[in-house]
């Protein structure tokens, strides 16, 4: 079992559309806001993009 890229993996969020999708149905938004505030605040770590959604 390879665990090589899977913490970095877990903390991000990558641009994918199943990526947004999930992250959206997540925080009860779409996955346009998803993107948005991804390209906000600069970020694709998970956190900082799950706390500009709960804004």
């Amino acid at each position: 079992m390879s665990t090589r890229g899977a913490k970095v993996e877990r903390n991000s969020v990558s641009e994918q559309p199943h990526e947004l999708k999930y992250e959206a149905r997540k925080k009860g938004t779409t996955a346009k806001n998803v993107a948005a505030a991804k390209k906000a605040t600069g970020s694709n770590q998970r956190s900082v993009v799950e706390k500009k959604l709960n804004k």
